[in-house]
């Protein structure tokens, strides 16, 4: 039988399964296969039952299906996974053909495995994907990188089954983001941003909730207002839709029956240990990190709220409804510097690989079908449109004037929270990072003097060019 499959899908989970389905949807005859082969007998049985999907229940099957230049996909668990699917597929396939990794690998896997595949004669694309099944089904957000010559293979696939943003709905988000791992990388740096996203959101409820006393009912107007604002986003929505949602159960609201303890698959972890290798302040990524450690900490929460004490009243006591937006202020203001950092690194990443990267171009991938899609990233693509060369987000004269008009609500947020003992790590960060960066002057210059005086770590001068070192002990002369 000769093959007629423009494409092949390795991994029948949720997300493979539905991209599957997806790519089906668009006109594309797709081979499928999976470890457990009952679950490609059900997808043929089930969802894709009179579609045009081939059934494979061996590997060879499946390359033996697909027109050349093939073209694999894999929806499988990342790591050492993925190399073995590799080493299957390398003596099936032909000089051009091309292997694709749409897990969420480590970058630094897909630098290696772009060399490995390359040296062997074919091509190989390690694509984010991001919006969670429906995205996957509907139209998700797709960051391939890897073999510059695979992206004219798999480009009209791709962008047929990406969200469509624009005017006319004819933006897809799908493009190409650069060689080797930058795929991966910028899908790292859109998980790290959704981290901080995520934690503000929190905040800003822990806020509204412990401080206000606001129902659950009063929480689902706020957040419906606030995302036909500037907030408008696909988080702020569905925090919004959370609060109206009954266990059926207990009849109870259901979000106040989920435990407080958050869990994590990795990859915020991954942007802030490489921030720290880039010698970059990823703070909100950090904090957002380690409030989800702080959460699963919880039999040791439970003992210290019977231990340490703090504030005897945790109650805001002035105007509610103009602390309401105060808070909204905070929340967009640390957002802008959520942003600013993770295009921040993107940058230094980016020149420390020599990835091409076009910072407006990675935002409008977010615009739809990710988990941080929101009308709030039009203004980034505008902003690096008018200066592809921006430092930061703070320096466009949109976020410059965003946060300073919000600046005062937001301190008055940070410090009002502090007063009450009520934690907002993230709002703190986002804070201090705005603080820090706006000083011309900080105080490392007594930091340093203290690496010279007790290691001889050496300082500069304001004064004078060079490097110096001082026997601090010797010249130290107590004042009487």
């Amino acid at each position: 039988m000769p093959p007629t499959c423009d494409i092949g899908m390795i991994g029948l989970a949720v997300m493979g399964e539905n991209l599957a389905l997806n790519m089906e949807s668009h006109g594309y005859t797709v081979a499928v296969f999976n470890r457990t082969t009952e679950k490609v007998d059900e997808l043929l049985a089930g969802r894709g039952k009179g579609k045009k999907f081939v059934g494979c229940h061996t590997v060879q099957q499946l390359v033996d299906a697909l027109v050349k230049p093939r073209k694999v996909m894999m929806l499988i668990k990342a790591g050492p996974a993925v190399d073995q699917v590799i080493e299957e597929l390398l003596p099936l396939l032909s000089p051009g053909d091309v292997i694709i990794d749409g897990g969420n690998s480590y970058y630094t896997d897909t630098e290696r495995r772009t060399t490995e595949v390359e040296a062997k004669g074919l091509l190989y694309v390690g694509t984010g994907v991001s919006g969670g099944e429906e995205g996957a089904l509907k139209g998700p957000s797709l960051m391939p990188g890897g073999s510059p010559a695979a992206w004219p293979l798999i480009k009209p696939i791709f962008q047929a089954i990406a969200a469509q943003v624009g005017p006319n709905h004819d933006i897809p988000c799908c493009d190409w983001v650069g060689p080797r791992g930058a795929g991966h990388y910028v899908k790292m740096v859109h998980n790290g941003i959704e981290y901080g996203d995520m934690q503000l959101i929190c905040e800003a409820y822990l806020m509204l909730k412990e401080a206000l006393g606001m129902s659950n009912a009063e929480l689902y107007d706020v957040f419906d207002q606030w995302n036909r604002g500037e907030l408008d986003s696909y988080l702020i929505e569905i925090t919004r839709d959370i609060f109206s949602v009954k266990d059926p159960e207990t009849s109870n609201d259901l979000v106040d029956m989920v435990l407080d303890e958050a869990g994590s698959k990795g990859t915020g972890k991954w942007m802030s240990q490489l921030a720290l290798d880039l010698g970059v302040p990823s703070t909100l990524v950090t904090e957002a990190v380690y409030a989800r450690y702080l959460s699963a900490d919880k039999e040791a929460r439970v003992r210290a709220s019977g231990i340490l004490p703090g504030p005897a009243n945790a109650k805001f006591t002035g105007d509610k409804k103009a602390f309401t937006e105060s808070i909204r202020h905070a929340l967009y203001a640390s957002k802008i510097c959520s942003y600013a950092q993770g295009f921040v690194q993107l940058r230094a990443a980016a020149d420390q690989h020599k990835w091409p990267l076009d910072y407006g171009r990675n935002a409008q991938l977010w615009r739809g079908g990710c988990i941080i899609r929101a009308k709030f990233l039009d203004r980034i693509k505008e902003a690096f449109d008018r200066n592809p060369q921006l430092e930061n987000l703070l320096f466009d004269p949109f976020f410059t004037d965003a946060v300073k008009g919000g600046q005062d609500a937001w301190r008055d947020v940070v410090a009002t929270a502090s007063n009450l003992g009520l934690p907002v790590p993230a709002f703190g960060a986002a804070l201090a990072y705005y603080d820090g960066y706006r000083r011309a002057r900080l105080p490392a210059n007594l930091l340093q003097s203290q690496r010279d005086y007790f290691g001889a770590h050496t300082y500069k001068r304001i004064d004078r060019p060079g490097v110096f070192h001082t026997d601090w002990l010797s010249l130290r002369k107590p004042p009487k």
